[in-house]
């Protein structure tokens, strides 16, 4: 039974991947800020499933995040870990960026998934190989930047991909795969009642894309549908 580690697991996309992965048979880990208060998630628990606390946004929380991972895994290994937490930020035009709020939504988009990807290295599956999955966006490619504003997003996101691109390069001898993932306009908290899609379109569609992930395609940016997105 493979175990997969999920960030932002309460609501969602996080939620859908954790619906999906559980369906499968895999061992899930879901992670939230306040578990105690994911109603929907708390509804999911069975044996194939852990919750467990994590604040990406606290780099104390991340570090100490190992120690209680351990007692949960006891002799298995992650075979997939889906950084899916992040935020949208409130102001995004060219007279509304707030600096200091650009910093936090920069330190829960960008800073944390490498940090964390950092803290679970010990405990990922080399062997299969392990794979690191980040969710972007589309508004995070330059060569897609039509319509300019949204400027915190956009540019935290394309620093997420090119976090996601040098793990695929520095992790490689270490037998784990690296790639990012637009889960498209879906119909969720943050994408709004507008979405095309929804979460469980979504997340079927991704979770397709990474048991396709290997060392051919890590390090790309792929759209839910598995179509190659440009940088």
């Amino acid at each position: 039974m493979q175990s997969i580690l999920i960030t932002g697991a309460n609501r969602g996309l996080g939620l859908e991947f954790v619906r999906q992965f559980i369906a499968r048979g895999n061992h899930v880990i879901a992670c939230c800020r306040a578990p105690d208060e994911a109603v929907e998630l708390q509804a999911l628990v069975n044996d194939g499933l852990d919750i467990l606390p994590l604040d990406v946004s606290n780099e104390e929380a991340i570090e100490s995040f190992p120690g209680m991972l351990k007692e949960k895994l006891k002799d298995r290994k992650i075979a997939v870990f889906i950084n899916n937490a992040g935020v949208y930020g409130q102001t995004q035009s060219l007279e509304q960026v707030d600096s200091e709020e650009w910093l936090q939504v920069f330190r829960i988009n960008t800073i944390a998934p490498l940090l964390l990807t950092r803290a679970l290295l010990p405990h990922m599956d080399k062997q299969l190989p392990g794979k690191l999955v980040y969710l972007s966006s589309k508004m995070g490619s330059i060569a897609d930047n039509d319509g300019g504003s949204t400027y915190i997003y956009r540019s935290t996101k394309t620093a997420l991909n090119q976090v996601v691109k040098s793990l695929s390069i520095d992790l490689a001898s270490q037998g784990l795969l690296a790639a990012a993932l637009h889960p498209g306009w879906v119909r969720t908290d943050m994408g709004g009642p507008n979405g095309l899609i929804d979460a469980n379109e979504s997340v079927a569609g991704m979770v397709q894309v990474i048991d396709g992930l290997n060392a051919a395609t890590s390090g790309h940016f792929f759209n839910f549908d598995g179509v190659e997105i440009p940088w």
